[in-house]
């Protein structure tokens, strides 16, 4: 029915293959003089998606999750996951040969000081762990009385004999007009950070610094625009980038080359110890830096800041054209997404329709817009008692055919040139029970009170995250994922460092771009999660004010689904900003789309 899909809904590779290529592992680590190996979900940015050639963790254990590590000693090896994932890891993994450890109750750590062996030798790939990381390792070895061993090259790669290659997606240049600033005036920008923070240089080890500094985007991993590369920027001089020149079409290798020095990947340690041997202070992220990097600085002589990277903020704090690209961006995805519930509505009661058919029917129609570049994750597609697992990923094998009388979620996003889109919406199949009605009207409460916020300059997400809670709360009831995070544009789809969350410490700034999506999960049963993206603006202020105000405008245009609303539940004001912004989405939206979708339309924004 639908064109070739943007993702695999294949499943994992069968558990057994874990079995054998553990033992394959422990010979290698037996050959090389260690007792025990570290396997993280990593690559040696960080990145939150990896190339193939760097799913170490799915190759050795077929766990697919996004986030874990991988313990293998002599005698026992173990998985440590967080509570998204413990259910998918059991299922996925040979729980005869490796322990599936929640991180809720025993970290890798605490895990490795009950386990390694006294005199033990524990490998670990310091490209892979950051110096925070190495910290709490080398504190857990030290305890079990064991050492650690930096290796040179990773045991698991010498093990995968049809290991992919290194990625080479060709690198682009950015449309100034969507960048909005020059590579010049960035750099500019970082140059006095640096000085203000009294640092010699600072390295950047995260590719969406590097894309954003640099103006450039690649396609090196799915799902973010982003090149694989490194950088190093001296609060004097100039800087250097450190990339495969493979990616670099002769137009866009000249462009660099007049603000940077290109040069290899293989350079990059050989670059960070030049600077360093003046005695230099570098500033590492500490949330993205190799261990590996930290470690030759120190060698070379130079001293490591370990902080938050300068570029961060500036990078999360968009400029006019950012935004304006974002909402054009937005507009024409809240089109598809018209297009989309239009079609699930009349298709759905039919009884024919599965999870995967949705995921690809939204896909389609984001691709026949012509402006997709790629979808900004994997859709998380739910239908009834799927929907309650908030990072479900349908496969073939999970595949639910949506049902009557239930409730499907669907969370998905894009790709487009001039912006990132996400969004979540939750709609009814038949007829929602009075449970349903009320979880989701008290979600919907939660994300109004987020989309009507106005604050004063220094807050943060964790000040503003009980808003969306509070009504859930009121009836013993919660959510445990944050209620936002930080968008990137036409970068990554989840971007620091601001987030709403209970943790959420970092102050909110004008031009940041942050999803408000509360939820609510009943195990087995039903899931509701409602999802816009919002940017942070100065607040006209009323008359007395004393401080500096900051709102949110709402960029995503889709409609809520009315039908499952308890209209008890909601204040007079809460109708009222729901009628407001289902007229703006009729309105913005209405003109984009074809005749059936504008009579859906009509009546799925009709006032309530």
């Amino acid at each position: 029915m639908y064109e070739a899909r943007l993702q695999s809904f294949a499943a994992p590779a069968a558990p057994s293959l874990g079995t054998e290529r553990l033992r394959l592992l422990r010979a290698e680590l037996e050959r090389r003089g260690l007792d025990g190996f570290l396997i993280p979900r990593a690559d040696a940015h960080q990145n939150e998606y990896v190339p193939p050639c760097d799913e170490r963790l799915a190759w050795l254990t077929g766990f697919t999750g996004s986030a874990g590590v991988a313990l293998v000693l002599r005698e026992a090896a173990a998985l440590v996951v967080d509570g998204r994932y413990t259910l998918q890891a059991a299922q996925q993994i040979d729980t005869a040969s490796f322990t599936v450890v929640p991180l809720a109750e025993t970290t890798p750590e605490r895990w490795l000081e009950q386990n390694l062996a006294a005199g033990a030798h524990l490998g670990y790939d310091p490209w892979l762990i950051t110096v925070d990381g190495l910290d709490k390792l080398r504190r857990a070895a030290t305890n079990a009385g064991a050492t650690l061993v930096a290796v040179d090259s990773n045991p698991v790669d010498a093990v995968w004999a049809d290991r992919p290659a290194a990625p080479l997606g060709a690198v682009t240049l950015r449309d100034p007009a969507l960048a909005g600033e020059t590579t010049e005036g960035k750099l500019a920008r970082i140059r006095a950070a640096l000085a203000e923070q009294k640092l010699d240089a600072l390295v950047l080890s995260d590719p969406h610094a590097v894309a954003w500094t640099f103006n450039i985007r690649g396609a090196d991993v799915s799902f973010t625009p982003l090149p694989l590369a490194w950088a190093i920027v001296p609060r004097e001089g100039r800087p250097s980038l450190f990339i495969d020149g493979r990616k670099l079409s002769n137009t866009v290798r000249d462009a660099l080359a007049g603000v940077a020095e290109i040069l290899e990947p293989a350079l990059l340690e050989k670059g960070v110890e030049l600077i360093a041997a003046g005695g230099a202070v570098i500033r590492l992220d500490q949330a993205t830096a190799p261990a590996l990097l930290a470690a030759r600085i120190e060698a070379a002589g130079g001293t490591v800041s370990s902080g938050a990277s300068p570029v961060a903020l500036m990078q999360a704090a968009k400029n006019a054209a950012e935004l304006a690209g974002m909402r054009a961006a937005h507009k024409r995805d809240g089109a598809v997404l018209a297009r989309f519930l239009c079609w699930f509505d009349q298709e759905a009661p039919k009884g024919h329709l599965t999870e995967i058919d949705a995921v690809a029917a939204l896909e389609t129609f984001r691709r026949e817009t012509g402006a997709l570049k790629d979808v900004s994750f994997p859709t998380i597609a739910g239908a009834g008692p799927n929907a309650a697992l908030p990072h479900y990923r349908v496969t073939e094998a999970t595949n639910r055919r949506i049902g009557m009388d239930e409730l499907f979620l669907i969370d998905s996003g894009a790709q487009y040139e001039d912006g990132t889109t996400d969004v979540t919406r939750t709609v009814a199949v038949g007829t929602p029970s009075p449970e349903m009605r009320d979880r989701f009207t008290r979600v919907l409460k939660g994300h109004i009170a987020i989309a009507r916020a106005v604050f004063p300059v220094g807050t943060s997400g964790a000040q503003l995250d009980p808003f969306a809670r509070q009504f859930l709360w009121s009836a013993g009831l919660d959510f445990d994922h944050g209620t936002g995070h930080g968008v990137g544009a036409y970068l990554s789809v989840h971007e620091g460092p601001a987030r709403i969350s209970k943790v959420g410490t970092v102050p909110l700034a004008a031009g940041m771009v942050l999803s408000n999506e509360p939820g609510y999960y009943k195990t087995g049963a039903f899931g509701v999660r409602l999802e816009n993206l919002e940017i942070i603006r100065e607040a006209n202020p009323p008359e007395g004010a004393e401080r500096k105000l900051f709102a949110f405008e709402t960029l995503t245009l889709a409609p809520f689904d009315r039908r499952v609303l308890d209209l008890a539940l909601l204040t007079g004001e809460e109708r009222a900003w729901l009628d407001a912004y289902h007229a703006r989405v009729r309105a913005e939206i209405g003109p984009l789309v074809d005749g059936p979708t504008r009579a859906w339309l009509d009546a799925a924004t009709a006032p309530l």
